[in-house]
């Protein structure tokens, strides 16, 4: 269970446990980040669950595909570094300590 830092948007920092296996978007959803509204459910046609990878960690997660790069591309709080939508960053052991901060609405 990698402990993943969020920011939220009104500036809050704290320790999300997350379940591995599950997307990050689950976990913040189920954890009661409720910025991440997750419209479409995990299926990649939305962007209302964009968030900042900060740091060194963007370049640790697989690159962003077609479909996700034109939803947040798209987005008007878009970041080329570090903007991902999080139903498509999957939670591993790997994750443990990166950090993320949950984009503006956009």
């Amino acid at each position: 269970m990698p402990v993943i830092h969020v920011t939220d948007r009104a500036g809050n920092k704290t320790d999300l446990n997350a379940n591995s296996g599950e997307s990050l978007m689950e976990n913040l959803t189920a954890n009661g980040y409720d910025d991440i509204e997750a419209i479409c459910g995990g299926g990649c046609a939305c962007a209302t669950c964009h968030v900042y990878v900060d740091g060194d960690w963007a370049g640790k997660l697989p690159t962003r595909d077609v479909d996700e790069e034109d939803l947040v591309s798209g987005e008007g709080s878009y970041d080329e570094a570090r903007s991902r939508l999080s139903c498509q960053i999957e939670v591993t052991d790997a994750l443990e300590g990166m950090t993320i901060t949950l984009a503006p609405e956009g």
